[in-house]
């Protein structure tokens, strides 16, 4: 009940982005079925990233902190690749650059594991956690083609800063 009082107590915007997160968690979670062959033309260009010039981090922390928060209390699993996936869609409706990094390691036992993560400018918004582990091999850049953040500043493709 704490949580809900809590939720009801938060101002409108950060409610509608709890809510935009678990959609897109849900969204997420079913592209996620479809076979990676087939998933992965839609997330970007290959083995491309975009630009490390810092960004909107109010916005790139925004989005993290609410899809981390969410993804705890969906139903369905929402791990690394699903919250990466729903960070790329958030960050590409508010129109902002972002690379989706795919990583494998070995774990304790020697077992094949794998990560997930997203970057925006310098700023990780999922999967920054045990990232240093894993060896990158594969990433996506998201281009938006439209309005990029660069310095706090929204700024139109093409223009100088």
């Amino acid at each position: 009940m704490k949580k809900v009082v809590n939720f009801i107590s938060l101002d409108r915007s950060s409610k509608l982005l709890l809510m935009e997160s678990y959609l897109y968690l849900a969204w997420a979670r079913i592209l996620k079925r479809i076979p990676f062959a087939k998933l992965s033309s839609s997330l970007g260009t290959p083995m491309q990233e975009t630009s490390r010039e810092p960004g909107n981090t109010d916005t790139l922390k925004a989005i993290s902190k609410s899809i981390n928060l969410i993804s705890r209390y969906t139903w369905w699993e929402s791990q690394c690749l699903v919250k990466a996936i729903a960070a790329m869609k958030m960050l590409k409706k508010r129109k902002v650059d972002c690379t989706l990094y795919l990583g494998t390691a070995k774990d304790e036992d020697g077992t094949m594991i794998a990560h997930a993560w997203v970057r925006s400018g310098t700023y990780y918004v999922t999967g920054k956690e045990g990232m240093e582990r894993f060896t990158v091999v594969g990433k996506f850049a998201k281009t938006t083609g439209g309005m990029q953040h660069a310095k706090g500043n929204a700024i139109k493709s093409g223009e100088r800063s």
